[in-house]
């Protein structure tokens, strides 16, 4: 493009403009249209936008040929625009990258101003051009105040929207207003799960009782429900109740914290047999899957300034109870609501919060039990994405992951019982495995993965490895050694092999080998057959346990989940997008039998799976569908 002719005296010479236009088009070429080609070179995108902003910036300082004044003035104003508006700017967007992605966000913008103006402005005389200058850098900063985000995906692609549209939430909110205060006040009875030939069928649920009050969780005591909280919160009785039947999926990730549903086979031609959606319901943010018991379930999510454990039937997805904390936890990544999973034991549901408020309920009703904070009991401070760890319960022990640190409650009053090891931190649950017939409760937390007894908080062993972010679960292989990951801000950054043993001079976790065939985010991954099946970054991969070399790489599913049928070799996995997938679970190739969509919205979300009732949710909405069970007509229907 050729330049510009001045026609002001103060300059010598034209703008040089050719390199900031191109600065500018590979800024948004990186920030716009690389995660729409390549979603997985997303994070590379928005750094490549943000070094061209400032290739931007360093051009027009020092070789756009624009007065000094102009240059210096412009520079300064930048700066000054970006810190003024910040007050202004949605809490979403101020909050985002740790506070830092609004200066980011405001490069591309300043960049495309400065070009833009010195296309328009440049024959103009100085005083208008000075003036247009401004109006443009503060036009620039001013869009910084228009926008709203409702977090990244895993890739890193910001979820832009204008300020002025309603989030999820906002519009749950308006619409659902106090759903659950319009069913009768009788207790719902827990009905029998249903057999896996036979999904529950879609009839009225029971009644419901009331929602029980907001009680917010004491910092240091065990309290029960306050006096003035209604009949559904009044306390529960002091010792669990004994249950006829273990939970069908007691809580994270099903009965062995392993996402893998063993007993069940489905069809797979779901062009000819797809799944069955038998509801669908809006439902609060948050990250947390589902425990189901007989015909409820159970998961946390955020309504307003509530922090809420919800219950629903399973057959028609009808709300049966909610249990309110005034609590609101928000991170502009993930957006607001707490991320762990309700653990259902005994007639009892447990939840950790996102603030680390622990509740013990009633899993009929919902009344009060006990209540805890992990923060206030481990003194943890609340790390960046909320407390995530999902409670473990162990006999008469209810375990709790404080970020890194452990706690274990007395399962009854929940009285602090033992407060595990100081450091590390994460965002993993703790994990139960037998070694040498020795339980044992494993939590990976940063560069220090520990082992601990689960009676009394002992440290049984450590493992250091490289600093990193933990998140994921550890993986089980068959002959009974330990899979751990790592990851770090870029993603995930590889995994491990533990040999556990106990010597005579105690335990030792000894590496076997470490690989980077397969690194998991906060995407948690599957054992099979002697090999591991996840996400690598957004792509579904397969590694050898013997060395963990990659037997193969495939599939764009985005950040989702996945849960494992062994039975029949097969992976189910939940896209990030919401989309229902199969695939083989085999070592020889990367093979897809079928895809379906299923929700809408960034599902990050384990499913859980109850018979052949397969339950799937994100931060917007959930849903059930009937999974076509394998050889279903030779089945007799009970």
């Amino acid at each position: 493009m050729s330049a510009m002719p001045a026609t002001d005296p103060t300059r010598s010479k034209p703008l040089r403009l050719w390199p900031g236009i191109t600065a500018v088009i590979v800024q948004w070429v990186c920030w716009f249209v690389v995660p729409i080609v390549r979603p997985d070179l997303a994070v590379y995108g928005m750094l490549g936008g943000a070094i061209f902003g400032l290739i931007t910036v360093v051009w027009w300082l020092f070789f756009s040929r624009a007065p000094w004044l102009d240059r210096i003035g412009a520079a300064v104003l930048m700066i000054a625009a970006v810190i003024a508006i910040r007050p202004f700017v949605d809490r979403s967007i101020e909050n985002a990258g740790q506070g830092n992605l609004m200066y980011v966000y405001s490069l591309p913008l300043f960049g495309l101003a400065i070009v833009l103006w010195a296309l328009a402005a440049a024959r103009l005389p100085t005083a208008p051009r000075r003036a247009a200058l401004a109006v443009a850098i503060l036009l620039a900063s001013g869009m910084l105040a228009l926008v709203r985000t409702g977090g990244i995906t895993g890739d890193a692609r910001s979820d832009l929207h204008w300020r002025w549209t309603p989030t999820p939430e906002e519009l749950l909110l308006a619409q659902a207003g106090n759903e659950v205060a319009r069913h009768a006040a009788a207790p719902a009875a827990a009905a029998p799960a249903p057999p896996v030939a036979t999904p529950p069928a879609a009839t009225p649920p029971a009644a419901a009782p009331p929602e029980a009050k907001p009680t917010p969780a004491p910092e240091k005591a065990a309290t029960p429900a306050p006096s003035g909280a209604s009949p559904a919160a009044a306390p529960a009785k002091e010792k669990p109740t004994a249950a006829a039947r273990p939970a069908i999926w007691p809580g994270f990730r099903g009965p062995n914290r392993d996402s893998a549903v063993r007993g069940v086979q489905i069809e797979t031609d779901w062009r000819k047999s797809p799944p069955i959606e038998l509801w669908r319901r809006k439902i609060g943010p948050g990250w947390s899957s589902f425990a189901i018991d007989g015909n409820l379930i159970y998961t946390q999510e955020q309504r307003g300034d509530d922090e809420i454990v919800s219950c629903y039937n399973l057959a028609t997805g009808a709300p049966v109870w909610m249990h309110r904390d005034t609590a609101r936890f928000f991170e502009s990544n993930g957006g607001p609501g707490p991320r762990a999973t309700p653990t259902v034991v005994n007639g009892r549901v447990y939840t950790q919060g996102a603030t680390g408020i622990v509740n013990a309920l009633d899993a009929a009703t919902g009344a009060v039990v006990w209540s805890r904070n992990a923060s206030a009991d481990t003194s943890v401070e609340n790390p960046g994405w909320g407390f995530a760890g999902s409670p473990l319960v162990i006999d008469d022990v209810v375990i709790v992951a404080a970020s890194g640190r452990l706690v274990g409650y007395e399962l009854s009053t929940g009285k602090p019982r033992w407060l595990g090891p100081k450091g590390g931190a994460g965002y993993s649950s703790p994990h139960l495995i037998t070694v040498d017939g020795v339980p044992q409760v494993v939590l990976l937390r940063g560069s220090r993965t520990i082992s601990v007894a689960p009676a009394d908080g002992t440290l049984l062993w450590e493992h250091v490895w490289q600093p990193g972010v933990s998140i994921v679960q550890p993986g089980v292989s068959e002959d009974g050694d330990l899979l751990i990951t790592s990851g770090d801000a870029m993603g995930g950054q590889g995994m491990r092999r533990l040999a556990i043993a106990r010597g005579a001079n105690g335990w030792t976790a000894e590496e076997r080998w470490t690989s980077r065939g397969l690194k998991p985010y906060f995407n948690d991954f599957v054992v099979h057959k002697g090999h591991a099946y996840g996400f690598d970054g957004s792509i579904l991969g397969c590694v050898d346990l013997k060395d963990g070399a990659r037997k193969w790489k495939g599939g764009r599913y985005g950040n989702g989940q996945l849960m494992l049928l062994p039975d029949e070799d097969l992976l189910l996995v939940t896209t990030e997008d919401g989309e229902l997938a199969l695939v083989k679970a085999t070592p020889d190739e990367f093979v897809e039998i079928a895809k379906v969509p299923a929700l809408e919205g960034k599902t990050w979300n384990h499913p859980a799976l109850a018979g052949d009732v397969l339950l799937v949710r994100n931060g917007e909405e959930m849903a059930a569908f009937r999974l076509p069970l394998a050889h279903a007509a030779e089945r007799t229907i009970q």
